[in-house]
Formats: structure tokens, C-alpha cells, sequence
């Protein structure tokens, strides 16, 4: 009985625990969704406060970039331009990259896999220079590609890939080879679709990377057309005028691809992360 009464109690102070690091991860999202209903002197004067004042909030903020602020929504399609592609160029080629240096012997398997975790210990600010070089050589700079191609083969998703690709069972790819299936054949009818809990969480995270990388499209995109909503967000600040009102009020809009993307996904988020990280 006492043991019982433990595990009741132990339960409730996890739940407590939980709900206290939850406000704690939201309080400054609040903080930003109560300022941008308040007009731009407010924020001005006082900055971001969770002070609730309903005779001096508005949407006026929201109203200005829905009906005026073209140039936000151009961004906003271009952001989710280049993470769309991202997503699904990086789970292609990342989930066979991963595959193939799980499930097939061949010679230089394991410096091809050192190769990877060497170059996830580099830091990306090393690698922007030859990168950008590249982007000029190929004449690629401005566009969606030069954002993209450096990211749709990520250390990080191959690693991830890979050590889930080594819990699948092999005895599928061998029946799968008598029954005169190519091996193209058995990545995409049968071991993709086995996959599917690390093709969710890695979609989860390439798309969050890729929707609030900023420094990479800062370089190779230069016209006020192409940019991203990480970038445009911060032209809206200059020292000729702050209009803090449209960047906060823009920057909640920004949330919600995110928090779509995760609900899409979350039923398959954990498990993904918690099979990657344990099978192999």
C-alpha cells in the first residue's frame, strides 16, 4: 500500500516538475504573442512585457503585414520554399546514404563513416568559405539551390539514419533478393516504409534547422526578393527606424509552420529519436 501511495505521489511531483519546465520553455513565447497586440510607442517605451492592457492592445500589427506588408509574405514563401526542399531532399538522400553504410558490406564502409563524424565535429563557420566558393563557381548564388544543396547530405541525418537503419532486420533484404527484387526495389517498398519513425523525427529537425538558419542564406542570397523570413525579420531593424511592432508581430507568424510540422509528426517524433539512438 505504502508503495503505492509512492508511486502516486512520485507520479504527481513528475507531472508538477514537467508542467513548471513547460511555462518556463513557453514564458518568453507569451512574451512575444502579448507584445504583438501592442501598438509600436508601447514597445518602444516599455519593450517586450507580459503586462496584459486589453484598452491598448490591438491587431493593427497583424492587420499591417496581412494587408500592406507584401514584402513579409515573399519571405514567408521563400522560407518555406527552401525548408520544403530541404526536408525531403535531405531525408532522400541522407536516409540512403545512412542505409547503405548500415546494411551493405563494402570496402572503406567504416572510413566513409568516420569521414561523416569528422566532418559533424567541424563547425559550419569553417566550412562557409569553401562552401560559398563553390556556390559562386557553379553561379548558383541567389537562389534556392545555393541554400539547399550544401544541406540535403547532413552528417547528423546520415548518423541518425544509420543507426536505425542497423536495428532493421537483414532476413527481409534476402527474401526480398529471392523473390527477384532489385535492390532499389527493397530500399523504397520495404525498408523505407520500416523507416518511418526516423524519416518523422529527422523531418522534424531538418525542417526546424532549416527554417531559422540564418547565416548561411545570409551569404549566398542578396536580393531583398530572395531572402528568408530570418532575414528579412532583421532588415526591419536599421538605424533609420525600428518597427519592433511588424518584427514581433512577424515573428509569432513564423511560429506556426513549426508547430504544424511537430503535430504532423509527433506521433512518430519519439519513437524515432529513442529507436535511433539505441539500435546498433
Amino acid at each position: 500500500m505504502n508503495t503505492k501511495k509512492e508511486n502516486v505521489a512520485l507520479k504527481w511531483i513528475a507531472n508538477i516538475s514537467f508542467a513548471i519546465i513547460s511555462l518556463i520553455v513557453l514564458f518568453p513565447i507569451i512574451g512575444l504573442l502579448v507584445s504583438s497586440f501592442r501598438p509600436s510607442s508601447d514597445l518602444m517605451r516599455d519593450g517586450i512585457s507580459f503586462t496584459i492592457d486589453f484598452s491598448n492592445m490591438n491587431v493593427d500589427n497583424y492587420m499591417y503585414i496581412f494587408n500592406e506588408a507584401s514584402q513579409y509574405w515573399s519571405w514567408y514563401g521563400n522560407s518555406l520554399m527552401i525548408s520544403g526542399m530541404t526536408i525531403v531532399l535531405s531525408l532522400f538522400f541522407s536516409s540512403m546514404v545512412g542505409y547503405a553504410l548500415a546494411m551493405y558490406d563494402f570496402k572503406g564502409r567504416n572510413l566513409f563513416f568516420v569521414l561523416v563524424l569528422l566532418i559533424l565535429m567541424i563547425p559550419f563557420e569553417i566550412l562557409m568559405l569553401p562552401l560559398y566558393q563553390m556556390m559562386v563557381s557553379a553561379q548558383i548564388v541567389d537562389t534556392y539551390f545555393a541554400v539547399v544543396l550544401p544541406l540535403i547530405v547532413a552528417p547528423v541525418a546520415v548518423f541518425f539514419f544509420r543507426q536505425y537503419a542497423m536495428g532493421l532486420p537483414k532476413e527481409l533484404m534476402d527474401a526480398a533478393r529471392i523473390d527477384g527484387s532489385t535492390e532499389y526495389g527493397i530500399f523504397f517498398k520495404i525498408m523505407l516504409p520500416l523507416m518511418g519513425p526516423s524519416l518523422a523525427a529527422m523531418a522534424i529537425l531538418q525542417g526546424l534547422a532549416s527554417w531559422n538558419n540564418f547565416l548561411w542564406p545570409l551569404l549566398v542570397l542578396r536580393s531583398n526578393d530572395m531572402f528568408t523570413l530570418p532575414i528579412g525579420l532583421a532588415t526591419l531593424l536599421t538605424p533609420y527606424g525600428n518597427n519592433y511592432d511588424i518584427l514581433i508581430a512577424g515573428s509569432v507568424l513564423t511560429i506556426i509552420p513549426i508547430i504544424i510540422l511537430f503535430i504532423f509528426f509527433q506521433r512518430y517524433f519519439v519513437a524515432g529519436l529513442t529507436s535511433g539512438g539505441v539500435k546498433g
